[in-house]
């Protein structure tokens, strides 16, 4: 295993496009790195930079300690799992396993030993003679994570290996892999556009935006203190909320109502015309189920919804609202550098599925005033984030990686007396 610093990593082609500019990121031994981010963010060529596939324009790449730039992929020692699985297909599960150890001539009594073992922990033991053709996609994708497995490699990196796959089997994987990672205890890199598999699987997640990191934090940190808009709107979904917003004494005037802020808060949002208030849809409630000891912390509003969704275990109303164009042209532009759907003046409210909030109909709803963001619209930073508590969120999740890691150690050593 193996730490990775990059310092200053820039790559530029041809023309000049700086499609990684000054990226400096810290990845430490054993830990699960996420890089995540719209199509064209830089995310894919940071992780070929990492294992060589394509040349550093300028920064350093140490891996272990020592400087990598000028080192071939073989000789970085390092495993890769690509999105299209890149199996051979004459080979069978067994020599596509063992195909890394052939190359550096393992004798063949340690390249059945390992070959077993990661066939063991894959659970692919009963496929080994079998070729990649009669497989299914998940079998594909372990198989071509037991080749990365028996490299017995300083770090893994993964290449959006899920894509290929259906929603159900990535459900599967995302578990296999969080598991495999903690077991092995290897230092893991794994690049996905699926804020899904970003929220699920990462120790931190460095979000990305036209080759520049914008954010790196543990996952609940980029949910509940995001650094900025892209960051907010990019991580959640449905995806946050935003309405325009002044500030009118200590209280954000917003198209549902008046919504009070603390002093602290509002003192950090005062001198500016317009704002960008940024609503979780969870933040909401049905008024009439609020639990009457919270109910003096939130603002109450009453909305026509326009429409509902039912799924079983809650519910979505999505309400709508007017906004300057302004407004409206800056969540027309974070949509595109989103690569998502618009963000259209509607806001998206979760409630209980014993709501009997109905469509078309007038709802008196309930906001939890405590927890919304209120952003600068021309620069996007979030001017009431909390700096302190983030901090704090990703310091517990490291030491939850450490404990969750110690405990997987544990439970193998047991297994295998």
């Amino acid at each position: 295993m193996a730490s990775i610093e990059m310092k200053n990593i820039v790559k530029k082609y041809g023309d000049g496009f700086p499609a990684v500019n000054d990226v400096s990121l810290d990845i430490a031994d054993g830990e699960f790195m996420i890089l995540v981010g719209p199509s064209g963010c830089g995310k894919s060529t940071l992780l070929r930079m990492i294992v060589g596939l394509e040349d550093i324009t300028n920064g350093d790449m140490v891996i272990g300690g020592t400087r990598v730039n000028e080192k071939a992929p073989r000789d970085r020692n390092l495993s890769m799992v690509f999105q299209n699985y890149a199996l051979y297909p004459h080979m069978t599960v067994f020599e596509n396993i063992a195909f890394p150890l052939r190359l550096s001539k393992t004798p063949d009594d340690e390249v059945r030993r390992r070959v077993t073992e990661a066939a063991d922990v894959l659970e692919l033991r009963e496929h080994l003679e079998r070729k990649p053709a009669n497989l299914s996609g998940g079998q594909r994708q372990r198989v071509a994570m037991g080749r990365a497995i028996v490299r017995q490699a300083e770090a893994f990196l993964f290449d959006e290996p899920l894509s290929n796959l259906d929603a159900k089997l990535r459900g599967q994987m995302r578990t296999e892999i969080s598991r495999l990672q903690r077991r092995l205890g290897i230092t893991t890199v794994y690049v996905t556009h699926d804020q899904t598999e970003a929220m699920t699987l990462g120790d931190r997640v460095c979000v990305l935006r036209k080759g520049v990191i914008q954010q790196v934090a543990s996952p609940r940190e980029l949910y509940e203190q995001p650094v900025n808009l892209f960051v907010a709107g990019f991580i959640g979904s449905p995806p946050m909320n935003f309405l325009p917003a002044t500030l009118e004494g200590d209280a954000l005037s917003t198209p549902f109502g008046s919504i009070r802020l603390d002093e602290a808060r509002a003192a950090k949002v005062r001198g500016r015309d317009l704002l960008l208030v940024g609503i979780r849809p969870e933040y909401f409630e049905d008024a009439s189920l609020v639990d009457e000891a919270k109910r003096h912390v939130g603002s109450t509003f009453r909305a026509r919804v326009d429409v509902t969704e039912w799924l079983g275990d809650s519910q979505y109303a999505y309400i709508p609202y007017e906004a300057p164009e302004a407004i409206r042209e800056k969540l027309r532009e974070l949509s595109r550098e989103l690569d998502s759907e618009e963000l259209r003046t509607q806001a998206v409210v979760s409630i209980d599925s014993t709501s009997r909030i109905r469509e078309g109909q007038e709802a008196e709803i309930w906001l939890d005033a405590r927890k919304i963001h209120v952003f600068d619209p021309q620069t996007g930073e979030n001017l009431t984030r909390d700096a302190d508590a983030g901090a704090e969120l990703t310091r517990l999740a490291t030491q939850d990686r450490e404990a969750a890691q110690e405990a997987a150690r544990g439970a193998t050593a047991v297994g295998a007396a």
